[in-house]
């Protein structure tokens, strides 16, 4: 599912809002879940996962092409981690 769809799924489950303003209310969660990450917190949806950052640190990579060492910065990087109601549903088991 892509967030337009998300959008107007939304907008259909709930006629008397503008489509406009289910679609400020998507952009806004994403941007807080976005920003929260940025600065270095978690977010937590109860039922559905978290997303939290991991710190990967600098190491040796191998260019696949040259066979040539390259140093590979530090980065940090977006991890989710489903909750158990999510995991349980997907599997069948709620």
């Amino acid at each position: 599912m892509i967030r337009s769809e998300l959008i107007q799924k939304i907008a259909d489950a709930n006629p008397h809002l503008y489509q406009r303003d289910v679609e400020k209310i998507v952009n806004t969660i994403f941007e807080e879940i976005v920003d929260a990450l940025s600065d270095g917190n978690r977010v937590e949806l109860r039922g559905f996962g978290a997303f939290s950052v991991k710190q990967r640190d600098a190491r040796m990579g191998r260019n696949p092409r040259t066979g040539e060492s390259v140093e590979v910065e530090e980065k940090h990087v977006p991890f989710f981690k489903a909750g158990k109601l999510l995991r349980d549903r997907l599997n069948g088991k709620a």
